[in-house]
């Protein structure tokens, strides 16, 4: 934070007391400097060439080359309409050739208008079959790119089976036709391999803790003996929370098998009351502004990414701290807001804080308080419901994450 009380360029102002209703969010910089900006008419002429399709490409060049020589066409038409009329009236006298000039003269004139007149007739006509002819030629593509839109980890079966001569399309499909088989059974494999994982690497941890606190319940069990059992259902406690984590990120990573209306609003109002023990146990001010936010997709997932919100929140903060949980409408579209106060987080290191295994301490060794899953467990869960996450560095510390996720279907966007 700066001394004038403005946040640092790329970091977001932290909540006020009683201005909790008002989303979080960072200010444009205003580039500096002459010639940052481009001209209004490049912009345009950039934003016209990058729409257009392949389709229109090809019809452009059709059109261009057909009246690039069109053109050519024509003025060897002049050149030899000139010189058939000139030696023509070669042999006549020089009065009859002063005569009949004005007739030449006339008759170009003619032959020039109609030939440019038939010209931009047939170039039209030229245009029209070569934009019929190019969405012929890239029939193919539209069926791949069409097959491929429908893909996903539950259609991985189906195939492109293009019929045809054996061109660059055809070997195209076929080698896409080759990478979905070859998609199809990693994903086979990664489902059953998370089946088998959830019962082989559980069971064991709960035999053990099982085991444990059986033989700490005993009453002749010694003073170190009760020492060493705790630390042991600790790590053993941790491990079921690491694994956990990880068959939530397995999940999370396939495609949503139902989907039913869910209210962020509500699931964060159940976070934070089942996380209240453990807000005032550390002394931290929890402040909210839930409002509806009606989404469509998994309720466990959903309340799974809310809380691992608010546990990080709780989790790295400062003493006497605060976390600001926000759900409603933001920028048309449902979202929740955690903001809370912490150490200062470096704009370069916010998107590693994404990934597996990585703390906001920046190692991977110390898994204390966390199994280093709870972010990427977020990001996953958001990609599952086609939404957007982003991070923020707050001024003076801490963080701010954002999660949008899309309108459910039939129902307008609302903008606050």
């Amino acid at each position: 934070m700066r001394p004038d009380g403005v946040p640092e360029p790329g970091h977001v102002e932290p909540t006020r007391p009683g201005d909790t209703s008002t989303w979080r969010s960072l200010a444009a910089v205003a580039p500096s400097g002459e010639g940052a900006q481009p001209s209004a008419a490049a912009a345009h002429m950039r934003r016209f060439s990058d729409n257009l399709s392949i389709r229109a490409r090809l019809t452009l060049i059709y059109g261009m080359l057909f009246f690039a020589a069109g053109s050519v066409l024509v003025l060897v038409n002049y050149l030899i309409v000139a010189v058939l009329l000139n030696a023509l009236l070669a042999e006549e006298s020089a009065s009859e050739l002063v005569v009949h000039g004005y007739l030449i003269e006339e008759v170009l004139t003619q032959v020039t208008r109609f030939s440019l007149l038939a010209l931009f007739l047939v170039g039209l006509l030229a245009v029209a079959l070569g934009y019929a002819v190019a969405g012929r030629a890239l029939s193919p593509l539209q069926k791949i790119t069409r097959i491929a839109r429908r893909l996903s980890e539950r259609s991985l079966h189906e195939r492109i089976a293009l019929s045809g001569p054996d061109d660059e399309i055809r070997e195209l499909a076929d080698t896409f036709d080759g990478m979905l088989e070859r998609l199809d059974r990693a994903f086979d494999g990664q489902r059953r391999f998370v089946a088998n994982a959830s019962h082989e690497l559980r069971t064991p941890l709960a035999i053990n803790r099982t085991l444990l606190e059986v033989a700490l319940s005993a009453p002749e069990v010694s003073a170190d003996l009760k020492s060493v059992g705790q630390t042991l259902l600790e790590t053993n406690a941790r491990h079921e929370r690491l694994i956990d984590g990880l068959l939530i990120l397995a999940r999370s990573d396939r495609e949503l098998e139902a989907r039913t209306a869910v209210d962020l609003g509500e699931v964060a109002e159940t976070v934070l009351s089942q996380s209240s023990g453990e807000s005032a146990e550390s002394g931290l001010r929890v402040r909210r502004d839930l409002r509806p936010a009606v989404v469509e997709g998994d309720p466990v997932l959903l309340e799974r990414l809310v809380a691992n919100l608010v546990e990080n929140a709780l989790k790295y903060n400062v003493d006497g701290g605060e976390v600001t949980v926000r759900s409603g409408m933001y920028e048309g579209r449902p979202a929740v807001q955690v903001e809370n106060s912490g150490k200062v987080i470096p704009a370069y290191e916010i998107e590693g804080l994404f990934e597996p295994f990585r703390r906001g301490s920046g190692d991977r060794v110390g898994s204390g308080r966390s199994a280093g899953l709870g972010l990427s467990i977020v990001r996953s869960v958001v990609r599952a419901h086609e939404g957007v996450v982003t991070a923020w560095p707050r001024a003076g510390g801490g963080l701010v994450v954002t999660v949008c996720l899309p309108v459910p279907p039939g129902q307008g966007a609302e903008r606050r």
